[in-house]
């Protein structure tokens, strides 16, 4: 009975000690792992921590939304572009995105054709002027040109920015013309029908351009 009770005091000493030695070990083993830690990330630039920290970026390329376009950094650029921007807002601000693109690529289709100006301005301009002459009706109905609606000329204006760079996908199989669902021009039964998107028909001049 004696052995037994000394027995068990020796295992609850032994136990006493044990626990505090492994605590202390852990806490060793951290503090060590933390270092080791700290020297780790102090040898790697704040450019790689920040893209190890950091959201990965967006894939690019184009979406025809205007959830997409309200994304986008306001757009800027040259004459040319704002030749374009204008054009998309009094042709087509009430068009679906995906339309807006559309007639975008007609304009600049027109420019590498043969049978057009050869740039935006060029184009959309051609015929100014002469009544019932010009290539788009906006330039020469006697009705000023106002922007009257900002947020829409925003959004075209960032059309127009993407297709000058040649970031959107092409919709109109080389169309050079258009016309809204509302009319039926007689050219309309001469060129070919190549597509159709939101409220406007698209065609291609049955003459290939210089560029095809």
């Amino acid at each position: 009975m004696r052995a037994a009770k000394i027995l068990k005091l020796a295992l609850c000493v032994t136990a006493t000690l044990v626990v505090p030695l492994s605590a202390s070990a852990n806490e060793a083993q951290a503090k060590a792992l933390q270092k080791t830690e700290k020297r780790g990330l102090s040898s790697v630039s704040k450019l790689k921590l920040n893209s190890l920290v950091k959201a990965p970026p967006k894939a690019k390329g184009v979406h025809f939304s205007r959830v997409w376009l309200d994304a986008q950094p306001k757009a800027k650029g040259d004459a040319q572009w704002a030749c374009l921007s204008e054009a998309l807002y009094f042709e087509a601000r009430g068009e679906t995105v995906k339309g807006q693109f559309a007639v975008a690529e007609v304009i600049m289709n027109r420019v590498a054709h043969s049978r057009f100006p050869q740039t935006l301005c060029g184009v959309i301009n051609q015929g100014t002027g002469k009544k019932y002459g010009c290539q788009f009706t906006y330039t020469c109905d006697g009705i000023a040109e106002k922007i009257n609606e900002p947020r829409a000329f925003s959004r075209v204006s960032k059309v127009a920015r993407a297709v000058i760079d040649s970031k959107a996908p092409k919709l109109t199989n080389g169309a050079t013309h258009y016309h809204t669902t509302a009319v039926s021009p007689s050219w309309g039964r001469v060129y070919t029908k190549v597509a159709r998107i939101g409220v406007h028909i698209f065609y291609r001049h049955n003459v290939r351009s210089v560029s095809n």
